[in-house]
């Protein structure tokens, strides 16, 4: 039978027991436990991000080893609680020297565990807890919504969450991880399931923590570090990281009204904007912009919570928009000169057109009628014109006897 557990001491006194003591974890076994950190947690895409891993600092001596957590599966090992099991990471199955591992570019969300081990044979700690990285990189089939829309939350309130499914995906479970454990599926104490949404309908503070979607074959959705506040104010803002222009607005709310209040704006612990409306609004965001926001009034303070904003990366918004005006102008370009080369030819049709059909007519002179017939006389009647040929049709085409003849004469 195995010893391990939670003990604590008690005293009786009376009738009445009463705990004297905390809680200790006992290991029986005797082994440590590695200790592992990420930082950063919340990435851009294509960024990089290092696991630490640490056992005694007086020991050494010490072989790493690097997991990723997956959906618990038979044959594989697990952690303790079950939840998960784990897989080495491909390059990390032998152990290293190195109490540094780096992910990059970390497009790996997900949790992670490390162990330690040292001597012949091999004596192993036990697995980490594990530790979750998100990355700006999401996950198309799934997508977690929230209701209301915000990373703060008073207590006493209701909250849905929701894994909005597209396409054939199925199978997903919501999840939440805190500092001290993972815990899966809408369980009775959280809330109530109606289709694919989790209904909290009566929030507390222990409800806090990072919430996402996660498939049976170890998928991740986005992931929302949600904060529910025991206190007077909140700050409403993004659950979604933003991107680079966008234009976002922060609100500082009192718990027993609907309307915003006078507030303070702070950022990395920064007084930034007085507003008495109550918001603030950044019209185009910038990665200066990004960092851990809060609001002050005279109702109390809110707690932080970090906003992300991602970079656009080459080829994207901007680059697409001067595309745009560039294809524009050529477009333009374009345009006119179809319409010079249409203008063109159509007058060099219609000259031809005119020159060509036009009805052959004697020449005019200042002489009187009968003069202009005796002019001719003697003539062959079409020694004005000079026939033109095309199959066995004529055409006549005019041709005007030169005024400046040799003799003056016509």
């Amino acid at each position: 039978m195995s010893n391990s557990g939670s003990y604590i001491c008690e005293g009786v006194k009376g009738n009445k027991i009463s705990k004297i003591s905390d809680a200790v974890q006992l290991n029986v076994s005797g082994k440590p436990k590695a200790v592992l950190s990420i930082s950063p947690q919340w990435l851009n895409p294509g960024d990089s991000v290092t696991l630490s891993c640490e056992v005694d600092k007086m020991s050494t001596g010490w072989r790493f080893s690097w997991y990723r957590t997956v959906p618990y599966r038979a044959g594989l090992p697990s952690l303790s609680d079950s939840s998960y099991s784990v897989e080495p990471l491909s390059d990390s199955s032998t152990g290293s020297t190195e109490s540094f591992y780096t992910l990059s570019p970390a497009g790996h969300t997900g949790g992670y565990v490390c162990r330690a081990g040292r001597g012949d044979p091999v004596y192993d700690t036990l697995y980490s807890e594990p530790q979750f990285l998100w990355s700006g990189d999401l996950t198309p089939s799934v997508s977690l919504r929230i209701s209301p829309n915000t990373t703060q939350h008073f207590t006493s309130k209701t909250l849905s969450l929701s894994c909005e499914e597209k396409g054939n995906s199925t199978g997903w479970r919501l999840m939440r991880y805190t500092e001290r454990r993972v815990e899966s599926g809408c369980v009775s104490n959280w809330g109530s399931i109606t289709g694919s949404t989790c209904t909290i309908s009566y929030t507390d503070s222990w409800y806090s923590g990072v919430f996402w979607c996660e498939s049976g074959s170890g998928e991740y959705s986005n992931a929302v570090n949600i904060t529910v506040h025991a206190g007077d104010v909140i700050l409403e803002s993004p659950v979604h990281p933003m991107t680079e222009e966008d234009s976002v607005t922060l609100r500082c709310k009192y718990w027993t009204t609907s309307s915003n209040i006078k507030a303070d704006f702070y950022k990395d612990g920064v007084l930034i904007k007085n507003e008495t409306t109550g918001e603030m609004t950044i019209p185009a965001v910038s990665k200066s912009d990004e960092g851990f926001y809060k609001c002050k009034s005279g109702q109390g303070e809110s707690p932080e919570s970090w906003m992300t904003v991602r970079v656009v990366s080459p080829g994207s918004s901007t680059s697409v928009l001067e595309g745009v005006v560039v294809g524009l102008v050529i477009f333009g370009v374009l345009l006119v000169i179809l319409l010079v080369l249409l203008w063109r030819y159509k007058n060099a049709k219609g000259s031809c057109f005119n020159r060509i059909f036009s009805n052959p007519q004697t020449q005019r002179t200042n002489q009187d009628p009968q003069q202009d017939q005796g002019s001719t006389q003697g003539q062959d009647p079409d020694a004005g014109y000079t026939l033109l040929q095309h199959g066995d049709d004529h055409i006549y085409d005019t041709i005007n006897p030169s005024e400046n003849n040799d003799n003056g004469t016509v």
